[in-house]
């Protein structure tokens, strides 16, 4: 039985490496674009998915690891070309029963040979996990088989809607996750709540705080500047177009927190319409069912990843890129301004 996964993901290195019948053996892989930059620890975890990290650190440590035939550590940056030896490593079998994802191009807002932007649909999520079997990721991939690399920069939550930028070689992917990291991006979100939004309301800095529910699912509170576990988040806000008991935002973020324009916009006490984890439940039913919007149903959370700007990885060009309100979103403004 072979005993090495062989990835359909072209920008997996453990393509190169071919099935053992009689157990683990030595693989010598070549670092191609897909490796180009990354630590050897990351690289070798992500050849051997299912292998404890500190089995991975174990070898490095051991010297069975050699990159160009000598001893490496684990923060080694691998450089195009390099040859790493991998030791025999047992990995675990792919489930018989495990279907590939389905092949799915996206709406293209920008596209050349160093990144890829998406509008991406609500209802999708950019990469399978926590019981979803696959993602934005995984189908453009299969959509794909000639990239030799492809990965998200960064991610939005399954619910929202609009602009999502994936690399197209490591290079960009590095330089790019700079720039978030460094907030040198500008990424503004529209976003409907429920109530009228007070104008004066234009800045919101809460520190934000990851946990689990009693279910196991994650779950973000607002906490305290001072809270040991909290990180610092911050909004802008503008008012787009003010409706009778709705308000459309604008909201920029300056911070990348995990849900942060949906916990802050709750905090405050306008919850973004349609949200299922901290919006106005009894309202989202009401509206998927069609009520109180003149029979017309609405069934997602109305929060779309509408601009992003960002300076070009290679030409250091400034792209500010849009994406238009999707069709749900786009017809729901005018019934809000009829009388019901």
């Amino acid at each position: 039985m072979a005993q090495f996964i062989i990835s359909s993901n072209p920008s997996d290195p453990r393509r190169a490496a071919a099935p053992v019948a009689d157990g683990p053996q030595v693989r010598r892989l070549r670092v191609d674009e897909a490796g180009e930059g990354q630590r050897l620890d990351n690289f070798l975890m992500r050849i051997l998915k299912g292998v404890p990290k500190t089995h991975v650190y174990r070898v490095i440590r051991s010297g069975e690891v050699r990159v160009n035939k000598g001893r490496a550590q684990a923060d080694t940056r691998l450089v195009l070309g390099d040859e790493v030896r991998v030791p025999p490593v047992r990995v675990a079998e792919p489930s018989a029963d495990t279907a590939p994802a389905p092949a799915r191009e996206f709406p293209i807002l920008f596209e050349d040979e160093h990144l890829l932007a998406i509008n991406k649909p609500s209802g999708v999520a950019v990469h399978g996990g926590s019981g979803v079997s696959f993602g934005v990721i995984e189908q453009l991939r299969q959509a794909r088989p000639e990239a030799r690399f492809l990965e998200l920069v960064h991610r939005l939550d399954r619910e929202t809607s609009g602009i999502l930028l994936l690399a197209k070689k490591r290079s960009a992917l590095v330089a790019l996750q700079e720039q978030f990291r460094s907030r040198d991006t500008g990424k503004t979100y529209a976003a409907l709540v429920a109530g009228v939004w007070p104008a004066r309301l234009k800045v919101i800095d809460v520190a934000l705080h990851k946990t689990l529910d009693a279910r196991g699912e994650r779950h973000v509170l607002p906490v305290s500047a001072d809270h040991p576990d909290g990180r610092r988040a911050i909004s802008l806000v503008r008012i787009a177009t003010a409706f009778a008991q709705f308000t459309l935002l604008d909201v920029t973020i300056k911070t990348g927190r995990t849900h942060q324009i949906r916990v802050h916009l709750a905090q405050a006490g306008h919850a973004i319409v349609g949200d299922p984890k901290y919006g106005d439940f009894a309202l989202n039913k009401q509206w998927a069912r069609g009520e109180g919007l003149a029979g017309r149903r609405f069934e997602r959370m109305f929060l779309h990843a509408r601009q992003l700007a960002f300076d070009h990885p290679a030409s250091g060009e400034r792209i500010t890129l849009a994406a238009p309100l999707p069709p749900e979103c786009a017809t729901l403004l005018p019934v809000l301004s009829e009388p019901h």
